[in-house]
C-alpha cells in the first residue's frame, strides 16, 4: 500500500523518447498532483524483467512483455511508443547478403526475449529460432564483427546502420501494419494493477501533463536528453524524438487502445501471450 507522500518508483529507458515525455515529470516543471517519483533508468529489457518481478510501481515495458503483465499492470494512455514506420528493423552485412533468406540456421541478434521486436521478429519469421540476447546499443557491433548473421535493431541504431554498412533486409513493423491494418504497439506505460483507480488516473493526468509539456516546450529537455543518449549526435536524437513521439504519446485514443487490443488478443490467440485479464486500460 502506498502512503501519502511516498514516492513510487518509476522505470523508464534512456532513449531520448522516453527521456524527452518523462522530463517535465522528473523536474517538476508541472503540476505533480502531490506525487513524487523514485526514478529508475534501464534498457527495456532489464524494465520488461523488472516489471515481470514487480519491482516497480509504473514503468515503461514492452507491449510483448505487457500481455503476459495484465494480471499485475494496467497501461497508461498516456506515453506510448506507438505508430506506423516505426518498426525494428532486421539488418545484416553486404558480405552476408543472404538475399533475404531467414531460416532454423540463421544467428540472429534480438534486443531481449520479451520485447516487441522480437515478437515481430516471430510472427514474419516463425522458422527464425537461432536467436540470442545482445544488449540492443550492441547489436550493430555484433553484427558487423560476424558474431551474427543478422540483428534486429531498434532506439536510435534504426537512424545509424546504413552508414556502418548494414543493409536492411526486412523493416518489422511493415510486416505489421501490412498483415493488420493497425499501427504498431511497441512499448507503453504501466500502473500496478493493485493501485487504486483514483491513483491510476492521477498517474495518468500528470504523465499526460509531461507529455504536452514536451511538445510545448521541446528545448527544456534537451540536456536532459543528452546526457542519457547513446548517440552523441544531436540530429539522430531529434530524429529518434520525432519517430516515437507522437499524437499516440500524449494518448492512445480509440485507434491507439484497438491497436493494442488487437496486439493482444492475436498474441493470446497465436499461443504467444497467455490469457489474462481483459480490463488492462486505465
Amino acid at each position: 500500500m502506498i502512503e501519502a507522500g511516498q514516492p513510487l518508483t518509476l522505470g523508464f529507458s534512456p532513449c531520448p523518447n522516453d527521456t524527452f515525455i518523462f522530463d517535465a515529470l522528473v523536474h517538476h516543471r508541472i503540476d505533480m498532483e502531490g506525487l513524487s517519483f523514485d526514478v529508475r533508468l534501464a534498457d527495456v529489457e532489464e524494465l520488461n524483467r523488472l516489471a515481470f518481478q514487480q519491482q516497480l510501481d509504473v514503468t515503461k515495458l514492452s507491449y510483448h512483455a505487457f500481455g503476459h503483465l495484465t494480471a499485475h499492470y494496467k497501461l497508461l494512455n498516456a506515453g506510448s511508443a506507438l505508430g506506423r514506420g516505426v518498426g525494428p528493423l532486421l539488418v545484416e552485412t553486404k558480405k552476408e547478403n543472404s538475399g533475404g533468406v531467414i531460416d532454423s540456421y540463421t544467428k540472429i541478434a534480438i534486443p531481449g526475449q520479451y520485447t516487441t521486436a522480437n515478437y515481430l521478429l516471430g510472427l514474419a519469421y516463425p522458422t527464425a529460432t537461432k536467436k540470442s540476447e545482445v544488449l540492443f546499443s550492441d547489436i550493430e557491433d555484433a553484427v558487423i564483427a560476424g558474431d551474427y548473421d543478422a540483428g534486429v535493431l531498434i532506439h536510435e541504431n534504426r537512424f545509424t546502420y546504413a552508414e556502418r554498412g548494414l543493409e536492411k533486409i526486412a523493416d518489422l513493423g511493415e510486416y505489421w501494419e501490412s498483415t493488420t491494418g493497425y499501427p504498431i504497439p511497441l512499448g507503453g506505460i504501466v500502473v500496478r494493477r493493485s493501485f487504486s483507480p483514483e491513483l491510476q488516473g492521477k498517474i495518468d493526468r500528470v504523465l499526460a501533463r509531461s507529455v504536452r509539456y514536451a511538445f510545448e516546450h521541446p528545448q527544456a529537455s534537451k540536456e536532459y536528453v543528452a546526457a542519457h543518449a547513446q548517440s552523441m549526435d544531436p540530429a539522430v536524437r531529434e530524429k529518434h524524438i520525432g519517430l516515437y513521439v507522437n499524437d499516440f504519446t500524449r494518448n492512445l485514443g480509440p485507434e491507439g487502445q484497438a491497436a493494442v487490443r488487437h496486439f493482444i488478443a492475436d498474441g493470446r490467440g497465436k499461443g504467444i501471450i497467455p490469457a489474462g485479464a481483459d480490463d488492462y486500460i486505465v
